[in-house]
């Protein structure tokens, strides 16, 4: 009967959606707008304003004029990630990353009281946007959005085969034409700022845009990759050093650097792409010293390309914030920009294939950077993207908003998580999220607002920070924090006051540390389970629903 009354309260919602009248314009006034901008598989120090290399003039100026954060995390994963921005709940309370015994994952369904971010701010008067990449289960239109571009082809830059405006499929693209994803997701949202400030302009808006950049395969119009070409010839080795010290001088990213776990390779096993990349592609993150020079130059090449993504992504950025300011709205917007997830060591061949002969960076080729250029992206972190070592959850936080942030420019060193990002717009819009579902109370989230720390560094109180993904599990408590490599490896233990770079494994030292930690983390993956199995659709018990290596 609890689930039927759920269903039937889900389903009247979604009514109500539909046929719900334009709210007064009154209700939203004086309140700032949101934009949301997220990068996929962006590594933690790929901006220049986090020590990179690469210019990214448009992140730099929010980045000056705002706050960075250099503690904040993310889930480790594309999807699951989006599902925790999006709700202010774990991923693995909302079905969206695995849980033993419960159907979950990337193709998991979130309980009807998990709703979206939207879905909040409506009462409150405002209309949502969306840009770009989905990867929530539902479709955007039915969980609050007003317009939406959903780009769901994630193995093609410049010809995608399925993308939708508004629900309605538009057709492939053919090649030639001059799309290009990161464009094309600007596009859009420029469109849909221009129509809010002709026919809504006295009501806030929330822009959600969900760049597909730099994830593989690295693509890019040729003029980028021109502009970066030659650039990553010194090799990942040099490079990471030459990060590492701006990094220091900047006093982001701690106070150690990792040396490059050679040994550690692609997450998944993908031998077969590996031949069809051809002879100069690498599965390991050898000294660069080591390589010959047809390796060395095909392997720069890759990384020039993904320097060309960062670097169009963050031009394009520039045309959403300077349509921004055109409308006016530019003191009032309150801007965050962060990653998905950490850079990718992820090695395959999807899509159209991958022809070996055509130029690095094309539609014609499928190329990843590997976990040698991930270690870099990743500087001054160990791991990549999967893994919850500091180089997989890791990500670059700007926060920017002209008429409420007084302290800017500056550092925020206190721990933060995507689930904090509902919360903060929450308190800074003054909305509120749902309270009860179907008779019965909506569980409390575990965000925490960052509100306070835009006046003040202030550190969020927290009990802990969480992680699960693939067997590899986390957490943090404070400056310590545990964390392992799959279902059957030990507890590893670091301080990260003094040790954010996870070099000096403390759990021999400290087995009582351990032992407590890890009692934390299990009392809070059984919470966890538990809120994950209420009010689930039948037949959702003893399933699992994801498959590895997928984007």
């Amino acid at each position: 009967m609890n689930q039927i009354i759920t269903r039937l309260a889900g389903f009247a919602l979604l009514l109500s959606i539909a046929a719900c009248p334009e709210v007064p314009a009154a209700e939203g006034e004086g309140r700032p707008n949101v934009l949301i901008i997220v990068a996929d598989d962006m590594g933690y120090s790929d901006a220049s304003c986090y020590g990179g290399e690469i210019a990214t003039p448009n992140l730099d100026r929010l980045a000056k004029a705002g706050l960075r954060f250099d503690q904040f995390y993310n889930t480790a994963r594309c999807w699951p990630s989006r599902a925790a921005l999006l709700t202010g709940y774990y991923a693995q309370q909302v079905r969206r990353d695995i849980l033993p015994g419960i159907k979950s994952g990337a193709r998991g369904t979130r309980p009807p009281w998990a709703r979206l971010l939207p879905e909040m701010l409506r009462p409150a008067g405002y209309r949502s946007y969306h840009s770009g990449k989905w990867h929530v289960d539902g479709k955007p239109l039915a969980n609050g959005f007003d317009r939406s571009y959903s780009l769901d082809d994630h193995d093609r830059h410049f010809t995608p085969r399925s993308h939708s405006e508004d629900g309605k499929p538009l057709p492939p693209v053919e090649a030639g034409s001059g799309y290009y994803t990161s464009t094309a997701i600007a596009d859009h949202a420029i469109k849909c700022l221009k129509d809010h400030a002709e026919h809504h302009p006295r009501r806030p808006f929330l822009g959600y845009v969900a760049f597909t950049a730099p994830h593989f395969p690295v693509q890019a119009p040729a003029e980028d990759i021109a502009r970066h070409r030659g650039a990553y010839l010194a090799g990942w080795d040099a490079l990471r050093d030459d990060r590492w010290r701006r990094m220091q001088a900047s006093g982001i990213g701690g106070s150690s650097l990792a040396p490059i776990e050679r040994d550690l390779g692609p997450p998944y096993a993908f031998p077969d792409a590996i031949k069809k990349l051809g002879p100069n592609e690498l599965n390991r993150p050898l000294p660069w010293k080591d390589l010959d020079a047809a390796t060395r130059e095909f392997q720069a090449c890759k990384m020039a390309v993904h320097a060309a993504m960062v670097d169009r992504m963050d031009r394009e950025i520039g045309r959403i914030l300077d349509q921004v300011r055109g409308m006016g709205a530019w003191d009032d917007t309150l801007v965050f920009f962060l990653s998905d997830n950490g850079a990718s060591a992820e090695i395959m061949v999807r899509g159209d294939g991958h022809d070996p002969a055509a130029d690095c960076g094309t539609g014609a080729t499928f190329l990843s950077i590997g976990p040698g250029w991930a270690s870099l992206a990743n500087t001054p972190f160990r791991r990549h993207k999967t893994w919850v070592h500091e180089g997989g959850i890791s990500t670059p936080l700007i926060v920017h908003w002209p008429k409420g942030i007084a302290a800017r420019g500056e550092i925020r060193h206190t721990p933060g998580h995507v689930i904090d990002l509902v919360p903060t717009i929450l308190e800074a819009t003054g909305a509120s999220r749902l309270e009860s579902w179907g008779g019965k109370p909506v569980p409390t989230a575990p965000g925490k607002s960052l509100v306070p720390t835009f006046a003040r560094g202030v550190v969020i109180e927290r009990e802990s920070l969480w992680w699960l993904h693939e067997g590899n599990r986390a957490l943090r408590q404070g400056d310590w924090k545990i964390v392992a490599s799959g279902k059957e490896s030990p507890w590893e233990l670091y301080d990260l006051s003094s040790d954010r770079s996870e070099t000096h494994d403390l759990a021999r030292d400290n087995p009582t540390r351990v032992g407590q930690l890890a009692a934390i983390w299990r009392r809070q993956l059984e919470d966890i389970s538990a809120l994950a199995a209420r009010d689930l659709p039948p037949g959702s018990s003893d399933l699992r629903s994801t498959r590895p290596g997928q984007p």
